[in-house]
């Protein structure tokens, strides 16, 4: 008995030791692409600089593509748990509240932590899909996940009746998905140096273009 439950302990500990150095490298592996771009940084620089030895690095995750994925998901999520983006509580909550107006309000400070967190790892995927077919590939993939989840945002001021009659759903969602997208954040807040709030604010005022004009918010 004694032997089973030191097993069952030990298996434990192992699984934590190895999630926090999963953790590890993706960190450094973050730094490294952001700083080198993708096609430069190799998986034995990303092991020397996390100071994890390189088959661990590639039992953990295989391929530099396979850990590229893996710090975008982590940048998305904001952690490490196998929870898809669009369950996330937060997201959760703006979809399900009742109030349009807030509703917006709360897609847009979503938004503007998304960017803070991931917005740099983007801009390396979409540099390194210029000249490599598997990052076209990931860029392709993450892009319909994006427009299928922001797509839920105008699904939800639909089935609320808050919806501006003169769009249609899908040209509503595509409006979303270009206000909403890395490159844009990137463009303002990179390119014209605008601060993360005055981003949030921009946000919020774009999306309640997709509101009937009597549920704007006020000043918007």
């Amino acid at each position: 008995m004694t032997e089973a439950v030191k097993r069952r302990y030990d298996n434990s500990r192992r699984q934590a030791q190895a999630r926090a150095t999963s953790l590890k490298v993706i960190e450094v592996a973050k730094r490294l692409f952001i700083e080198h771009g993708y096609p430069a940084t190799t998986i034995d620089a990303i092991a020397e600089a996390a100071d994890v030895p390189l088959p661990s690095v590639y039992r953990l995750f295989g391929s530099k593509r396979a850990l590229l994925a893996a710090v975008l998901d982590t940048s998305f999520g904001g952690d490490a748990q196998p929870v898809a983006f669009g369950d996330r509580p937060a997201v959760r909550a703006a979809r399900d509240e009742p109030d349009p107006a807030r509703m917006v309000t709360a897609f847009a400070r979503i938004a503007r932590e998304l960017m803070d967190r991931s917005s740099a790892i983007q801009h390396v995927l979409a540099t390194a899909a210029q000249v490599d077919p598997e990052m076209a590939e990931l860029l392709a993939e993450i892009r319909r996940q994006r427009h299928t989840g922001q797509s839920r945002i105008v699904a939800a001021l639909d089935a609320r009746g808050a919806l501006d009659p003169g769009l249609d759903k899908a040209e509503a969602a595509d409006i979303a998905y270009a206000l909403l997208s890395p490159e844009v954040h990137r463009i303002l807040t990179v390119e014209r140096g605008w601060p993360a709030d005055r981003y949030e604010r921009w946000i919020a005022r774009s999306l309640s273009t997709l509101l009937p004009t009597g549920q704007r918010p006020v000043g918007y």
